[in-house]
């Protein structure tokens, strides 16, 4: 896959995301919303860091299982139950970005939500990616 971020001038400076991405590539992978559940299907992180680093990386578990990598990534929705608590854990979790998934940033939105399926759960991540 080839991934393009497009981030044009006249908006303003993406941080931890890009404005757009141009694929191009033969496969699309769609990927389930992720939460923070452990192999046995339990919710696991009492902070918004620690379930936040749990989804990304069943999220990129799923990826990695379908062929891909984190620069393939070329959409993300973030449904977080309180954006008052991301925004002031977002250097943190930019931080956990990176070292999990890398700067190749995909296109993002966050989303506030009053509950996710699992009760427990603060944060769910879905997204779809474009593989060679």
């Amino acid at each position: 896959m080839t991934a393009e971020r497009v981030n044009p001038p006249d908006l303003s400076p993406p941080a931890g995301f890009s404005h757009a991405v141009v694929t191009t590539g033969s496969r699309v992978v769609f990927l389930a919303g992720q939460t923070a559940l452990d192999g046995d299907g339990k919710v696991v992180g009492g902070t918004l860091p620690e379930q936040f680093t749990r989804a990304l990386t069943n999220l990129l578990t799923a990826l990695r299982a379908a062929g891909g990598t984190p620069a393939d990534l070329a959409r993300v929705t973030v449904y977080a139950t309180d954006v008052a608590a991301y925004r002031a854990h977002a250097s943190e979790l930019g931080r956990v970005w990176r070292d999990l998934a890398g700067r190749d940033y995909p296109a993002m939105a966050v989303v506030e939500v009053v509950r996710l399926w699992d009760e427990e759960a603060m944060v769910e991540l879905d997204g779809f990616a474009v593989l060679p």
